[in-house]
């Protein structure tokens, strides 16, 4: 090649370089560096180094039952905690039905509500016994507790709940409801309605008169929905995860 094509053909290649766009070079290296990238750092291992350790899952699930439990007794024993909440309220119970319809018939509707409104009552001021129980049961859960709860249900924790302090629940609270329905008049109360009723109370038996047992199981039953309510809501709803070890622990669950 002579000195003139020389210099056309270097002159030719210094525009054709310099008119590339800049990002060109590192789009390329980009290209040949990305599998050996990819090998490097496989999906397995990212997705490992985010699992919960062990003490990681029993840790989270502690703070989140903890969580529920407080939830649960901090909403319902307060003063309209079970009466204001149509998903615990404590109806009438069905053996004293009639009673009920007898006296709407007759118009005396202030004497049911009074009635139930005392039940209601009474609950609400047994619940706070439940936290220290709650709290011994969530401080004595296992590993393999843990591990039931976070892979089972949306109720799984409710009912590991159910099965490890309903006894000891039942133990505490009826004494304290016995107490409360006194002082809320469920039994002036039922004694006024029944009354009021007619003679048929007689043949009532002695299960449908044993209102202590009734509100001590109602007030479980409010319980155990709260806390089953809150539960599902850590479940579903990563906002309701307040911590980080939360969002850890549940997320690597979902």
């Amino acid at each position: 090649m002579n000195k003139t094509g020389l210099a056309l053909f270097t002159g030719l290649s210094v525009i054709l370089i310099s008119s590339q766009p800049q990002a060109g070079l590192s789009d390329l290296l980009g290209d040949v560096f990305k599998g050996a990238t990819t090998e490097e750092t496989p999906a397995s291992v990212q997705t490992d180094t985010a699992r919960p350790s062990d003490s990681e899952m029993v840790a989270g699930l502690k703070e989140a039952l903890n969580k529920g439990t407080q939830y649960a007794v901090s909403n319902l024993g307060k003063d309209g905690g079970f009466l204001n909440n149509d998903l615990v309220r404590i109806p009438m119970p069905k053996s004293l039905s009639w009673v009920e319809k007898t006296l709407r018939t007759l118009r005396q509707d202030r004497l049911a509500d009074e009635f139930v409104a005392s039940m209601n009552h009474a609950a609400e001021q047994a619940v706070p016994e439940a936290a220290a129980i709650f709290g011994d049961a969530i401080q004595n859960m296992t590993l393999e507790d843990a591990r039931g709860i976070l892979t089972g249900p949306d109720d799984a924790a409710t009912q590991f709940f159910r099965r490890t302090t309903s006894d000891a629940l039942t133990a505490k609270m009826r004494p304290i409801v016995e107490q409360a329905t006194s002082r809320t008049g469920v039994t002036a109360n039922y004694k006024s309605m029944t009354e009021k009723a007619g003679g048929l109370t007689s043949l009532l038996s002695s299960d449908s008169t044993d209102l202590d047992g009734y509100v001590t199981e109602k007030t479980l039953d409010g319980l155990f929905l709260m806390v089953a309510e809150e539960e599902k809501r850590i479940r579903e709803n990563p906002l309701a995860r307040s911590s980080d070890l939360l969002q850890k622990v549940f997320g690597a669950f979902q």
